[in-house]
């Protein structure tokens, strides 16, 4: 099989949380630790409310794997909610702005956000950080990387010399100065400012957003397809990050500010390889595309921005309505964080990991993943010769 599918299920407060993934090819030795160490990572990150106390997520293999050995069947987990609680939780009485709320209660024609926001809640995306850290492991099995890091909080920015100096020191040395941020930036410089912002926010009864950019390494050029819409790569992704709840902008490599250039210092200029180490005759001297032209990988790092809403749940209540009256009233406060912006760059990772994992094993097939390497080895020997 070599197409990548995957759903979930699940209620914020039900007893589990559901997915499953089909299309990984045989033969991947599958770490449970890994994954459980990316849903730790979504579990973190300063400023995160009560509920990341209550839960540690921990995968519950169902299916599709024998001695640690994928099979080439469907894998299939459970992540069980500890607060599993959703038939005593109350109804809210009134919607609460910015989230599902009001628009999923008129949908449905009822008067309870309960019924809406226990799936609409980002508690969904545990389940998606899961998925994708099944996927990234084929992935990196052939060395590809993807990594997300916060590059902005509250409107503040880290420093660009900080984040390309990281990107040019090793994966573990990159992967240690983001584990020792409470923001996960690669600017340590950065992150007393941010304290200070959520701690401010916080104190104000307030929330914030911020902007995460998400790079994958290693990828071989031709990935995705300018063939229709759809096949697109920045569609995929686009998509992708856009599904995550409180996403509000996607930008690729100079984004918006392509917008504000001549074509003259927009475009990537192309020229002859140094070497072949690289496994193509052509590098390029810049990469303002972020990695993707033509809907299509170009070899050089993809790099993706995303721009988080701070979270529509404020402690001091956005003006709201009563469904029955329709008088003022603060909206109900639930449960929440100040901002989980460090949170949504993991997310962000796995979802990315999904896109990057279902084009490469459409491009490359096989049912195992001895095949798969046959299939890029030949590739890679191909394109050395175009």
């Amino acid at each position: 099989m070599t197409h990548l599918r995957w759903t979930t299920a699940g209620e914020s407060h039900g007893r589990a949380l559901v997915g499953i993934v089909e299309g990984i090819p045989a033969g991947l030795a599958l770490s449970i630790e890994r994954i459980d160490r990316e849903l730790a990572r979504r579990q973190g990150g300063y400023g995160r409310g009560g509920r990341m106390r209550l839960e540690r997520d921990h995968i519950e293999l169902l299916s599709g794997t024998r001695a640690g050995l994928t099979i080439g069947s469907p894998i299939a987990f459970t992540l069980p909610n500890n607060d599993a609680v959703i038939e005593k939780l109350p109804v809210p009485t009134n919607p609460r702005p910015g989230h599902a709320d009001l628009a999923g209660c008129q949908k449905f024609g009822v008067r309870d956000p309960r019924a809406v926001l226990e799936r609409a809640s980002a508690r969904e995306t545990a389940t998606r950080v899961t998925c994708g850290a099944i996927a990234r492991q084929v992935l990196e099995h052939f060395g590809i990387e993807i990594f997300g890091h916060v590059v902005e909080l509250g409107g503040v920015a880290t420093s660009a010399t900080a984040t390309e100096r990281a990107f040019a020191s090793s994966r573990n040395d990159r992967e240690a100065v983001r584990e020792q941020s409470p923001f996960f930036t690669l600017d340590p410089a950065a992150d007393a400012r941010f304290t200070a912002l959520v701690d401010a926010a916080k104190e104000r009864g307030d929330t914030l957003g911020g902007i995460f950019e998400v790079r994958a390494l290693g990828l071989p050029p031709g990935l995705g397809s300018y063939a229709s819409g759809g096949e697109r790569l920045t569609s995929k992704i686009g998509g992708a990050l856009f599904s995550i709840p409180a996403m509000k902008g996607v930008e690729f490599g100079l984004g918006f500010e392509t917008a504000r250039r001549p074509g003259s210092e927009a475009h990537d200029a192309i020229h002859a390889a140094a070497n072949l180490a690289g496994g193509t005759r052509y590098a390029r001297a810049t990469n303002r595309s972020g990695g993707l032209e033509g809907g299509m990988t170009t070899g050089e790092p993809l790099v993706v921005r995303t721009a988080m809403k701070p979270i529509p749940t404020l402690r001091r209540g956005l003006p709201s309505v009563e469904f029955e009256s329709l008088e003022p009233t603060a909206a109900t406060y639930q449960r929440s964080d100040v901002t989980s912006v460090p949170a949504a760059s993991v997310v962000g990772e796995a979802v990315v990991a999904l896109e990057l994992s279902a084009v490469f094993l459409a491009q490359f097939g096989g049912d195992s993943l001895e095949q798969l390497a046959e299939n890029y080895a030949a590739f890679r020997a191909r394109l050395a010769r175009v």
